[in-house]
């Protein structure tokens, strides 16, 4: 028997430089798709969706965040790497409280022991360089 599959909840922060948002950009090798998120993750248990949004800000950039409000909740069903995934995401806007780091080209994400990089994407970046904005409908909420 495979794992059984759940509903991930997650919590994830609009940054927005004018008409930018910060980014965590990956790859579908699968599909052969470049695709770009906000930064979040896991919603943890008792933990509520917003703090949880501040916590993961903190984790991966070891920054703070204020003016943290929920822009709205959306349910994606896709596949990733050839795995189906289902996820509650809870869509906040916030600001950094350095505004320092809206000076920068790329913040530096730590996850754990790994390190990648999050960019500043306008929508005309984004169709130029054919990176998929996701959650899918994202946008919509914007």
């Amino acid at each position: 028997m495979g794992k059984k599959k759940r509903i991930r909840s997650l919590a994830i922060c609009v940054l927005r430089q004018g008409d930018r948002l910060l980014l965590h950009e990956g790859v579908d090798t699968v599909k052969g798709i470049r695709f770009g998120r906000p930064l979040g993750g896991g919603i943890e248990f008792g933990e509520h969706s917003r703090e949880a949004v501040v916590r993961e800000i903190r984790e991966e950039l070891g920054a703070e965040i204020t003016d943290v409000e929920l822009l709205g909740i959306m349910e994606s069903i896709y596949v990733y790497e050839g795995e189906p995934g289902h996820e509650m995401v809870f869509v906040y806007s916030g600001r950094f409280v350095d505004e320092s780091l809206y000076q920068r080209e790329s913040l530096t994400i730590t996850e754990g022991k790994r390190q990648f990089e999050a960019y500043w994407r306008s929508p005309q970046e984004l169709q130029e360089q054919g990176i998929l904005l996701v959650p899918e409908g994202l946008e919509d909420l914007l």
